[in-house]
């Protein structure tokens, strides 16, 4: 998920996934802090009170607690017998993104493919930044970057393209040119159809190539 959380635009891009032939586990990643109500897309990250209900949530995360999560995610999904294989891929939008890479580099036996969409914290400073993970990453791993986005400077794109070289990891590097942070989610105020279709066909493309039954 972005960290606008579980709404009804993820859960179409889930089932659209899942029309492809994957099985797909959508995680509500803010459970811990208890219930909560949909937020609404055009207005979270305006000053007001919607994105006053937002922050803290969003501030409550990180990597180390995501990838806790991750491990149960995989326990349940070895669990359940149409499951077949135990390639994964992941895909994270915004907040999301780092998390999918973070996956790729936490549990390298199992994740095959990790993809990032206008995401965000990929390669910063901090040292839990996912690109510090490249060395272990064996997935194969697709950054899509929105052209214009504050939450992703150009330093860190370089930083983490040079994290991936080094380590020798299968990736692919795209800016989406025009196209704003938030464009492949079709609620957000800066939905871009055509960037959104394009990554579409990128993650297809990725999960194909990357994940078997083997």
């Amino acid at each position: 998920m972005d960290g606008i959380g579980i709404r009804p635009a993820l859960c179409d891009m889930a089932e659209r996934l899942a029309s492809n032939g994957y099985h797909v586990l959508l995680p509500n990643l803010y459970y811990r802090s208890g219930p909560v109500e949909p937020f609404d897309a055009a207005s979270a990250f305006k000053e007001g009170p919607e994105r006053d209900r937002l922050m803290p949530l969003f501030r409550s995360l990180n990597n180390k607690l995501v990838m806790e999560d991750t491990a149960s995610f995989l326990e349940f999904l070895d669990r359940q017998p149409s499951v077949t294989g135990k390639k994964i891929g992941c895909v994270g939008y915004c907040m999301g993104g780092a998390f999918a890479l973070s996956a790729a580099g936490t549990f390298p036996g199992r994740i095959a493919a990790a993809a990032s969409l206008h995401g965000a914290r990929l390669a910063t400073d901090q040292p839990d930044s996912p690109h510090l993970l490249a060395s272990k990453m064996r997935a194969h791993i697709y950054v899509g970057i929105a052209g214009i986005d504050p939450h992703f400077t150009t330093e860190e794109t370089q930083r983490l393209e040079l994290a991936l070289q080094s380590a020798g990891v299968d990736h692919s590097v795209e800016v989406y040119t025009g196209a704003r942070h938030g464009f492949a989610i079709n609620d957000t105020p800066v939905y871009d159809r055509s960037a959104s279709e394009r990554h579409w066909q990128r993650i297809l493309a990725l999960f194909k190539s990357a994940l078997t039954t083997s």
